[in-house]
């Protein structure tokens, strides 16, 4: 593919070792120490009550489906190629909602909070592997 695309992400240090667990097909999240509250996106504190005393923890990649669209027109580089897909928000088991795609699977067939599981494409040409989810079976 020739020119910029817009399904990159930035990654900065503090997302660093998210992308890195997700290369090895591991789904990290982030808990507080102090209030015990998972989040998702990473960040140095916590959003609940401020604390910095957060880590990363393995999640078990298993949710429930919160909502999707099917997207069916998408004019940006690479997203044209890829259309139709399913862009959904699932509901980690362990509390943060994670934006992602469902793959293998047919908007008819997706209800709200179904159970999902995560997977990992590699995008080879990007060096990327993103976190997507699937109906498990």
């Amino acid at each position: 593919m020739s020119g910029p695309r817009f399904d990159l992400p930035t990654i900065e240090e503090e997302t660093a070792p998210w992308w890195e667990a997700a290369r090895k097909g591991e789904l990290l999240i982030r808990r507080c120490g102090d209030c015990g509250k998972a989040h998702l996106y990473p960040r140095p504190f916590c959003p609940a009550c401020w604390s910095e005393n957060v880590s990363w923890e393995k999640a078990a990649g298993t949710g429930t489906l919160y909502t999707w669209s099917e997207v069916r027109s998408n004019d940006l580089p690479p997203f044209k190629a890829r259309v139709p897909y399913l862009a959904a928000i699932v509901d980690l088991d362990e509390g943060p909602r994670l934006e992602s795609t469902i793959v293998d699977a047919a908007e008819a067939g997706l209800a709200i909070g179904m159970r999902l599981t995560v997977d990992f494409q590699h995008d080879d040409e990007a060096g990327l592997t993103i976190p997507v989810f699937r109906i498990p079976g």
